[in-house]
């Protein structure tokens, strides 16, 4: 569903991502980890159509972003780090605009995604509030709805529960799971219980270069007993 194939991006005299080279199948939730600053959020946007590589390419469904970037939005959904909205509209007002933006022009279509897309982020009850006074994790899951509203093939999530409570965590890991079963799913996360509870492979990035592609019980068998934030650790700093 995602192929990535030698991907580049050079910022400067900096190189963000130095060549990484995934794939990610329909079914699964892909655990995109890595320190602050080692090209995990570059290499998202570069996925998605939001930058364009320096070198490399990223498929999705077979579609090259470089060569057709509205075509591969249609089919991905993107949940850019801090949810980025219209604080002035109200949730509906926005879940509608994003909704005519993919094409349902009409009425009963717009008002039917908008009221799907809020009930799975359990957003009913603020649909007519204003975003800029809704709370952090509120905001969050307005980005989330917004990602998903089209019900695209993949998901493309860059911290997805920050600011989410312990409860909204769960609902949200949950709402993954089971749209995970048909469709492609990367997530970015600091959380790496989050990766223990719902991935099921795990690529560790660091300076720009994966170190790490495996499933999250070949990661934890590389030091039986460790837990996964040391594991993590060892890994990135010995790079």
């Amino acid at each position: 569903m995602i192929e990535v194939k030698g991907l580049v991006k050079t910022y400067g005299t900096k190189r963000a991502v130095d060549g990484v080279s995934f794939t990610v199948r329909r079914g699964d939730i892909l655990g995109f980890l890595g320190p602050n600053g080692a090209g995990k959020s570059t290499t998202m946007k570069m996925i998605t159509g939001y930058l364009r590589p320096d070198a490399g390419s990223a498929l999705v469904d077979g579609t090259d972003v470089a060569a057709d970037p509205v075509a591969v939005k249609r089919k991905l959904g993107y949940l850019p780090e801090n949810a980025p909205a219209y604080p002035e509209m109200t949730v509906a007002e926005f879940l509608g605009f994003i909704a005519e933006v993919r094409g349902f022009s009409g009425s009963e279509a717009r008002r039917a995604h908008v009221a799907r897309a809020a009930r799975l982020t359990h957003l009913e009850p603020v649909l007519g509030q204003a975003i800029e006074t809704l709370s952090k994790g509120y905001k969050q899951r307005v980005g989330f709805a917004q990602a998903l509203l089209h019900d695209p093939a993949a998901l493309v999530l860059d911290e997805p529960t920050d600011g989410l409570d312990p409860n909204q965590k769960n609902e949200v890991r949950s709402l993954i799971r089971s749209m995970a079963v048909e469709k492609a799913v990367i997530l970015s996360t600091h959380i790496l219980e989050e990766v223990e509870a719902i991935c099921t492979r795990v690529i560790i990035i660091s300076r720009g270069r994966v170190v790490v592609d495996e499933t999250p019980a070949a990661l934890q068998a590389r030091k039986p007993g460790a837990r996964l934030d040391e594991i993590f650790r060892s890994l990135t700093q010995s790079e």
